[in-house]
């Protein structure tokens, strides 16, 4: 006799009715296991191993009367003593209709154990399939042995001997089996009714849509057909039955409306969970359905248990949770940044030469910000006070930057990512992707303009004010000890590239904020709520007042930009410095007028020593990382927007590159 062999005889011994309800369940879950054990050796036949070993533990039940006779009183009192309508409907859903909610439960589902000591289906149905091949090797149950293992249900329905020896009194309906699911129905049906009446859903659905009251009368379709089931009338069941999937349509498109109103007046990570629970729910009635009014029940059962038993893995994913969230985030950043990052990009000779002139204005708001740096370490203040002020500095200076309608370099790829990725509305068209080949050149070309530009008058801004404080006091602005540390932490030997890399991430970082809070004010109307605020208009009058609230509507996402770039600018080294990481920041513009501030200051001779012109050629990679990094993370947020596959993106990139070699001057002067 085989091992497996003896490992059923044992497991067939093991089998006791008579047993405690937590021995009985982890009976069940150590056949479950025995069916899987070996799975992943390769079978002789195409057969999945589990199936061969459900055969092989048939054929042994229906040789051996007795182990069958014993297996079939414990499937008989799982029957009576299991909530089994729980399953199909309550498994997958989050009790709490909050993502956060959903967080904390698939935490407690992945770290906590579950217990068998328990009379609902959808806790022991986690403990049953715990293997990613579980669903693969239950659809792949034949036939002949799915009615082989129905037939063995179906007796242990029929009621078998309980454990004292007399046959249980329950009525003819307890042993059929589409009780539970027309329990589970009524459940569901209740369910979205209820996820209907929410504030935040009822109130974004088309009301159109909800003209016939389609979720008033799921209840009353649902017990309807639940009647015509159970008293065997099938003309009416098949009435009852068209009628409440025409309801269930009607709520679904009523639901997917709800999508277009967030598009149109800003996301809510909440409620669009709940608006997947309530879609999820429809499906799920549909599926029920399904199984209830299929001429192949068990099949159609079968392929029900196999999606949950997916489902049932997926719900351990916190990742998978977050990743749908993110990608919805990421097409509402993208979005919101679209428009926006329009005006970054230049196409033609005279946008060029406009980018050229908003950069150079921006080079000497940098200048001026050089110096306030300064300005602030003389203070000598507390670490945490220091880098509030040169974050006040920062976000002052671009505050005034975005305002005067200038621009500073690396503010633009985190923008024009996501107008880049509008182009890819169809990736695999060759002339999407030659259109998405040709925003990579202007956006390369922009960067170009924008660098020249500010550097261009940061420069010579910084040192014709130390030129002028030298023949006004006598003495520069900036001190010798504060120079020769620019030229010690500015260069290309030092950590300086992975300085300007962590720059990269906070320039990503603030057109995340940026994406949020304008999301927020639209979200919340708060356009609308100034432009009728009562005590504004009172003040102001109502012509101003909607002038007002439109300034705001147009610059919010530049000014949560700006000031949010500042503080992490400030703020995050010291932070960061408070829990022993020494993190500084490098920003091009930034660091250029540092060094000419310092050259300045300690003379000429300055340019003939080495460590300048390591900090000088630092300066060159710094901009190139601020740039790449900050891009790179801007633009994988909008292709994941845009849904767009690894394979699409290789073929993305190597678009790009057959540009570079064909025409290389595309990306540096506009044609």
């Amino acid at each position: 006799m085989t091992a497996s062999a003896w490992d059923l005889t044992a497991l067939l011994n093991a089998a006791d009715p008579k047993a405690p309800r937590p021995q009985r369940h982890l009976w069940l879950v150590r056949l479950v296991e025995w069916l899987r054990h070996g799975e992943r050796d390769r079978p002789a036949s195409d057969t999945p191993r589990p199936v061969l070993r459900l055969k092989h533990l048939l054929n042994v039940l229906e040789r051996h009367p007795e182990p069958r006779e014993r297996i079939v009183a414990l499937l008989a009192r799982f029957w009576r003593e299991t909530d089994l309508a729980t399953l199909f409907a309550d498994f997958g859903f989050t009790p709490r209709r909050d993502l956060w909610g959903e967080v904390a439960e698939r935490l407690r589902l992945r770290f906590l154990p579950a217990t068998p000591d328990t009379d609902d289906l959808a806790t022991l149905f986690q403990l049953l399939f715990t293997d990613d091949g579980d669903a693969a090797w239950l659809r792949a149950i034949d036939e002949i042995t799915l009615a082989r293992l129905a037939a063995l249900f179906a007796v242990a329905r029929a009621g078998a001997p309980a454990p004292n020896g007399e046959r249980p009194a329950a009525v003819a309906t307890e042993a059929d089996w589409r009780v539970p699911l027309l329990q589970a129905m009524t459940w569901l049906v209740s369910a979205v009714r209820a996820a209907s009446f929410t504030p935040p859903l009822r109130q974004r659905m088309s009301p159109e849509l909800l003209v016939d009251r389609p979720f008033e009368q799921l209840v009353r379709a649902g017990e309807a057909l639940a009647d015509g089931v159970l008293t065997e009338q099938p003309a009416a069941t098949r009435q009852h039955a068209t009628f409440l999937l025409a309801l269930l349509d009607c709520c679904r498109r009523a639901a997917d409306s709800v999508t277009a109103h967030l598009e149109e007046h800003g996301i809510s990570v909440h409620i669009v969970f709940e608006l997947e629970q309530l879609q999820a729910r429809i499906s799920r009635v549909e599926s029920v359905l399904g199984v209830l009014l299929s001429d192949t029940p068990q099949r159609e059962l079968l392929a029900l248990l196999a999606d949950l038993v997916t489902l049932s893995r997926e719900r351990r994913s916190l990742r998978a949770l977050l990743a749908r969230q993110y990608s919805l985030l990421a097409r509402k950043v993208a979005e919101r940044h679209a428009e926006t990052g329009e005006h970054y990009i230049t196409r033609t000779r005279d946008e060029y030469r406009a980018m050229l002139r908003a950069a150079a204005g921006g080079g000497v708001v940098i200048a001026g910000t050089t110096f306030a740096k300064f300005g602030v370490l003389a203070l000598g203040l507390a670490p945490f006070w220091a880098g509030f002020g040169a974050g006040l500095n920062y976000a002052l200076s671009f505050l005034l930057i975005h305002l005067m309608h200038w621009t500073v370099a690396t503010k633009q790829p985190a923008m024009t990512a996501p107008a880049m990725a509008e182009k890819l509305a169809n990736v695999n068209d060759a002339a999407a992707v030659e259109g998405f080949v040709d925003e990579v050149a202007h956006l390369v070309r922009s960067q170009i303009a924008g660098i020249a530009g500010n550097l261009a008058l940061v420069v010579p801004v910084v040192v014709a004010v130390q030129m002028l404080a030298w023949w006004l006091a006598g003495r520069p602005l900036v001190s010798e000890a504060d120079a020769r540390y620019v030229l010690h932490s500015i260069t290309l030997l030092g950590p300086t590239l992975f300085f300007a890399a962590f720059t990269g991430v906070l320039l990503f970082a603030s057109s995340l904020v940026a994406g949020w809070v304008e999301n927020w004010f639209v979200y919340h109307r708060l356009d609308s709520a100034l432009t009728h605020h009562p005590g504004l208009v009172a003040r102001i009058g109502a012509p101003r007042a909607a002038r007002w609230a439109a300034w705001w509507r147009h610059n919010i996402s530049g000014l949560a930009a700006n000031v949010s770039l500042g503080l992490m600018l400030g703020l995050v080294p010291t932070l960061l410095a408070f829990v022993g990481l020494p993190i500084e920041v490098r920003h091009v513009t930034l660091s250029t007028g540092q060094l000419a501030a310092a050259a300045s200051t300690l003379g000429w001779n300055t340019l003939t020593q080495p460590g300048f012109w390591w900090c000088a050629s630092a300066l060159l990679f710094t901009g190139l990382l601020n740039l790449g990094v900050s891009f790179w993370l801007a633009l994988r947020v909008a292709l994941r927007s845009r849904g767009i596959t690894l394979h699409d993106q290789r073929r993305l990139y190597a678009a790009i590159r057959a540009r570079l070699r064909a025409r290389p001057r595309s990306f540096l002067l506009p044609e």
